[in-house]
């Protein structure tokens, strides 16, 4: 299932480290003009994040939009 938002998770994840932090989900936000505060990304963030490392990886991702 991973594979399927690969693609996906890879535009996101901006750095290219494997993972999407807030900011990154921040800036995506801002670009596809839906602006959300730091504190939202965070809390978005914490719906996704099963590991509890504050950010999201793409199984995290994928099972979170699957």
């Amino acid at each position: 299932m991973a594979n399927d938002y690969a693609l996906t998770f890879k535009i996101v994840d901006v750095d290219d480290d494997g993972l999407i932090s807030a900011t990154e989900l921040t800036r995506l936000m801002e670009v596809l003009g839906q602006p959300i505060t730091p504190e939202g990304a965070a809390a978005a963030i914490t719906k996704m994040d099963h590991d509890g490392d504050g950010l999201i990886s793409l199984e995290e991702f994928a099972a979170y939009l699957g």
